[in-house]
């Protein structure tokens, strides 16, 4: 059996970043974790690991060392369907408060989606 294990994040505003990433996720808010200073994210079905979020004074400055992907292309080879689920999972992101950054192709297909969360934190979709 695996250890249960959470990813931590620092924030400048960690009740906005949980929100958006509940949404970007299908996550929800973690029952119990209303601390102005602090907000964590869990996946209803149990699944996937709990993502937290402590409110850091100091701003972002460099690129992520390690960050969050999303993959919606599905498994195989990328194609034409797998691209339209990429660009319209980006497209709900922005509508979220992401930025899109680039379309990265591998060859003549894209490979994935480099985007910023609202507070410029590095993330793919792919």
């Amino acid at each position: 059996m695996a250890t249960k294990w959470t990813i931590g994040g620092d924030a400048a505003d960690p009740q906005k970043l949980a929100r958006f990433w509940a949404a970007a996720l299908g996550y929800v808010i973690e029952p119990g974790f209303d601390d102005p200073d602090g907000a964590g994210i869990i996946d209803p079905d149990d699944v996937g690991p709990a993502i937290g979020f402590l409110r850091v004074p100091e701003p972002k400055t460099a690129k992520n060392r390690l960050h969050i992907d999303i993959r919606v292309a599905g498994p195989g080879a990328r194609d034409a369907a797998s691209a339209d689920r990429m660009r319209t999972k980006a497209a709900e992101l922005v509508a979220l408060g992401a930025v899109e950054v680039r379309e990265d192709f591998y060859g003549p297909e894209l490979g994935h989606i480099v985007m910023l969360d609202p507070e410029g934190n590095e993330f793919c979709v792919g």
